[in-house]
């Protein structure tokens, strides 16, 4: 009986392991271009076997970049780039001919200005 319990254990920690599996890699970009001046983050996704999303970090991806500096997922880029656009890749690190490959350009426009936005101020006494 103890045989059993054990085979049967060792069987679902082997499927629950095969379940975890990157099949492959993705950018889930939540942007078209990237900010002067600050850390823009760079989100790449992994498909699992099972068909499930997993989101990935540094600890599972090798990042680089063409100009730049990566800490962790996030690209920093300086205040004044010479750079128009970026070229990042993205390596597993448990396996790492699966590479992904994406060029992202940087915003040159500064952000419009926010609409100012005005409380409604409570109106005071009793309605007649």
């Amino acid at each position: 009986m103890k045989q059993t319990g054990v085979f049967f254990l060792l069987m679902f920690v082997a499927m629950a392991a095969r379940a975890q599996q990157i099949e492959s890699i993705h950018f889930h970009l939540y942007t078209d271009s990237l900010k002067k001046g600050t850390h823009n983050y760079i989100n790449v996704d992994g498909k699992m076997s099972d068909g499930s999303w997993q989101p990935l970090t540094d600890k599972q991806l090798r990042f680089t970049t063409d100009y730049g500096k990566f800490e962790g997922n996030s690209l920093v880029l300086p205040d004044a780039p010479s750079a128009e656009k970026v070229s990042i890749t993205v390596a597993l690190k448990s396996n790492p001919r699966m590479t992904k490959n994406t060029v992202i350009w940087i915003k040159q426009k500064p952000d419009p200005p926010l609409p100012a936005y005005e409380a409604e101020t409570p109106r005071r006494g009793r309605r007649r």
